[in-house]
């Protein structure tokens, strides 16, 4: 028996629970989407009725017990446009105090301290193009705020050193290019951690527990991230016998990226993660000297992404959220010792039996340099010999990287007939920075060139049906669809443009002042390689799109601005069949329920139409 099939508003409203924070009573607080965007939850025991705490229009964007009291600390930005303010909530009387109340400002959460009387945050509400650090009072509010160091350039903050005088700070030059430095709150110096000549990044940075440390992910001397130690010597309020900016290798990831690390003060116990072909494999243990983990069994979790690792009282237990290909996101909940799983959320699956969902297929496809692209295949259960359409979905970043979690818009298009061919193309992260800086300004388009291999590779398979493939994406990936239209007309029955953009040019005159000079290290820049951009701009080439094309976009988006929806439809509705859909109330990409319902909605009946 085939199994039924079920329209989109069904699998929109598939949820989501994750981003969990433990109190110190072993309640479980976390964000999920049941009213439509992602709210403030909590949970005192697995599988219980969850309790709402908050109940917004706009989406909740992290959420965080403070160590000491009952009350969270919890995010929100206004029609997508990512200038998150910070608020204060008490669970049990449903209060929410206001702490930043600047609306025109980014608000970057840098953690509670110990003692839970302080906050701390990263802003750019001094200059738009840079953020400052700031520390707050738990009861101050807006101006009340101290500024205790200005920055430059892309700031955020990684918590509180042990005896919460000194801060962690991150700053990104570029998505490849990092640096951390070690603030004294009360004077305002920074120390400077990771003086280093040749590209790296130093990401996930935890305190150690004696704050005489930092733990880090870095690929400073590797082409793959490995979870290293910094001493800090006396001049970074360290009394390591080492100079400051010393870096061991704790765990190495053989060949993979060890991308997360959380470090547990009080009982020294540690988690890091690898990603593996996309999949994570999470490590626990405890730290028995400075630069060795002892591990614990494995958690049991399913093949999974997980992410968002935290301990809970007495690092006893952790919470994790977990997302598959076949299991929608949730938070589980692992004994640190014996590796045993339990699920504590339920979001729901929208009746649509989980047996029904699909598991992809890794596979690696040759393209022109002789290269293996690694690529997620997916095709429907009753898929037939040689008459299976095809979405190739391509992702955004590009520094970013298509992984096996759960994708409610992928398993309807799989429901309904349609395969799914996710790539990730040279540029991706994942696999290395030689790999992610194929793409690099001169080099941009060989990705583009990875998709027309990815769509020969399609071209043989059997089950495929070689006119009628359509290219997706989202921002970054939207300008590979427009590029992969224009670049390769013929290979494509439909285009679906998701907040892409078109011009180079205009999207970075036109981005975020905050984002141009982290864009510009990826794309070239304005001053020196406009001649370039321009000739890698698919508005330039529109002309050459000869397949059906539908554009959707945010009216407010900051990253991508409207204005690249706008100009590649009106040049390209003058020859081909083209659709714009835009949202006065979203951002980059469609957060709330109804929203998303329209758009996706839309694209179903876009593709049925011309595919």
């Amino acid at each position: 028996m085939t199994d039924p099939t079920y329209d989109i508003e069904r699998y929109l409203n598939v949820r989501s629970a994750h981003s969990a924070s433990v109190a110190d009573d072993g309640t479980l607080a976390f964000l999920m989407d049941t009213t439509g965007t992602p709210q403030v939850w909590s949970l005192e025991e697995p599988g219980a009725w969850p309790e709402q705490h908050t109940f917004y229009e706009e989406r909740v964007t992290f959420v965080d017990w403070s160590p000491e009291r009952r009350e969270l600390a919890f995010g929100m930005d206004e029609g997508g446009n990512e200038r998150a303010q910070l608020f204060r909530l008490d669970p049990d009387s449903g209060v929410v105090t206001e702490w930043t109340a600047m609306p025109e400002a980014k608000h970057r959460w840098g953690g509670w301290s110990h003692d839970g009387e302080r906050i701390a945050f990263a802003s750019n509400r001094r200059d738009e193009a840079v953020f400052d650090v700031y520390v707050q009072g738990r009861d101050e509010a807006g101006d009340d705020a101290e500024l205790v160091y200005e920055g430059d350039g892309w700031l955020s903050l990684a918590g509180w050193s042990p005896d919460d005088s000194r801060l962690l700070v991150h700053e990104a030059h570029a998505s490849y290019e990092h640096d951390l430095y070690v603030l004294d709150v009360a004077t305002g110096d920074a120390t400077h951690l990771t003086p280093h000549t040749s590209e790296a990044r130093f990401q996930s940075p935890e305190w150690a527990p004696d704050g005489d440390a930092v733990y880090v992910c870095t690929d400073h001397a590797s082409d793959t991230l490995r979870l290293e130690r910094i001493a800090l010597g006396a001049d970074a309020g360290g009394d390591d016998a080492h100079a400051t900016g010393d870096l061991t290798v704790v765990a190495d990831g053989d060949g993979w990226n060890v991308d997360g690390v959380v470090v547990d003060e009080e009982s020294r116990r540690v988690a890091y993660s690898r990603n593996v072909e996309g999949y994570t494999e999470i490590t626990v243990g405890e730290f028995t000297a400075p630069d060795r983990i002892d591990a614990f069994a494995e958690p049991s979790l399913p093949e999974c992404v997980a992410g968002g690792f935290s301990f809970g009282p007495d690092a006893d237990r952790a919470a994790v959220t977990v997302t598959g290909s076949t299991v929608n996101t949730n938070v589980y909940e692992v004994d640190v010792k014996s590796g045993a799983a339990e699920r504590w959320t339920y979001a729901a699956t929208a009746g649509i039996p989980s047996e029904t969902f699909v598991e992809p297929e890794l596979v690696h496809y040759p393209t022109f340099d002789g290269r293996e692209i690694p690529a997620f295949f997916s095709t429907p259960d009753d898929a037939g010999d040689g008459d299976t359409p095809v979405i190739v979905d391509i992702h955004g970043g590009p520094e970013s990287q298509r992984r096996p979690s759960f994708n409610a818009v992928k398993q309807y298009f799989l429901n309904n007939g349609y395969a799914v061919f996710e790539p990730n193309v040279r540029g991706s992260s994942g696999y290395g920075k030689a790999y992610a800086h194929l793409d690099d300004v001169e080099k941009r388009m060989d990705s583009v060139a990875d998709i027309e291999a990815a769509v020969e590779w399609l071209h043989d398979h059997p089950v495929v049906d070689p006119d009628r493939i359509v290219a997706m994406g989202g921002s970054y990936g939207g300008f590979m669809v427009l590029s992969a239209m224009t670049e390769y007309p013929d290979l494509w029955a439909a285009g679906v443009d998701v907040v892409g953009i078109a011009s180079f040019v205009t999207f970075l005159e036109n981005t975020g002042d905050w984002r141009r000079e982290l864009r510009e290290a990826e794309y070239g820049s304005l001053e020196e390689d406009r001649e370039f951009l321009e000739s890698v701009s698919p508005i330039n080439r529109a002309d050459e799109i000869a397949a059906p094309l539908f554009v959707l976009h945010g009216a407010n988006d900051p990253r991508v601005p409207v204005g690249e929806a706008e100009q590649i439809v009106e040049v390209a509705s003058e020859h081909v069949p083209t659709r714009k859909l835009i949202f006065d109330d979203e951002g980059h990409g469609f957060s709330k329920l109804s929203n998303r319902i329209e758009a996706y909605r839309a694209i179903v009946e876009f593709l049925n139409e011309h595919v």
